[in-house]
């Protein structure tokens, strides 16, 4: 069964493997909804020997109609683009981000899906290496081509469990984004608010402590008992794109949890005028 060390790995953990020169492929995956292109942000400071991954570029294929905003990539550009990183057959990969772990989930979330072996999400992300001392370099890197192989080129059936939006009233369903969007007061970026009927409202951010970290298994057990959901049941995520939703599938993920993505997520199911839509809490 899939545990926390298997997804997560803590600052001071990541420092100490470093320190004890284990081989480590450091992406930075720096994204927020406002300022999408971190790259600015990554050249002025980041873990030395970190990569710069896009998300929008590399993690996305915006070329996909109908699919939602944020699209998955195919396996074979996502191979393409993982050589340009670096990443190695055999070597773990440690992906981190400085907003709310939605950059690295959606990071996390796509490298595994594809079938790339012993990829963690840095605990607590940027914030949590540097208040442990973690040393940060600026500029860029270039590092040595990798030669990682890709086992899954359709990443919606990969090797993580997907929904398509006609699948989703199979489990019970949650919505990671903020509650006045999942309630349809507000909706920023899509073209209608509300969400889909059944689903629970558990904000990704919920997920996270103060400090950025991911919450402890009991923490999280509650939330999910306050949804209603129970610790057997088989869960279903979504969001607005696809992106902070992976934050909430590496949380139950980390605690053996059976779950699974909605990609498309909202911007997918409101595109068709046909599909129900609830507002309210």
């Amino acid at each position: 069964m899939t545990g926390r060390a298997d997804v997560l790995v803590t600052a001071e953990a990541l420092a100490d493997s470093l320190a004890a020169g284990a081989a480590v492929t450091l992406l930075d995956v720096r994204w927020t909804l406002s300022e999408p292109d971190g790259r600015a942000l990554y050249l002025r400071g980041h873990l030395p020997g970190a990569v710069y991954v896009s998300l929008e570029d590399d993690l996305t294929d915006h070329a996909v109609a109908g699919r939602g905003r944020h699209p998955l990539p195919s396996g074979a550009a996502l191979q393409a683009a993982a050589r340009r990183w670096g990443v190695r057959s055999g070597i773990p990969v440690v992906v981190y981000d400085d907003w709310n772990r939605a950059g690295s989930a959606r990071a996390w979330w796509v490298l595994t899906a594809a079938g790339i072996a012993d990829v963690r999400i840095l605990d607590g992300g940027l914030s949590a290496w540097q208040a442990s001392g973690g040393a940060i370099e600026a500029g860029p890197v270039d590092p040595t081509p990798g030669d990682v192989t890709v086992r899954h080129d359709d990443l919606y059936t990969g090797a993580l469990s997907t929904l398509t939006a006609d699948e989703v009233g199979h489990r019970r369903l949650l919505d990671a984004r903020a509650p006045e969007r999942f309630r349809g007061e507000v909706e920023p970026v899509d073209p209608v608010a509300g969400h889909i009927p059944g689903a629970q409202n558990l904000p990704s951010t919920a997920l996270l402590g103060g400090d950025g970290a991911f919450v402890a298994d009991a923490a999280l057990d509650e939330l999910l008992g306050e949804c209603g959901i129970g610790p057997d049941e088989s869960i279903g995520v979504y969001c607005g794109s696809g992106i902070t939703a992976a934050v909430a599938v590496a949380a139950l993920t980390a605690t053996g949890r059976d779950a699974a993505l909605f990609p498309g997520s909202w911007s997918q199911w409101c595109s068709d005028p046909n599909r129900p839509v609830a507002r309210g809490q």
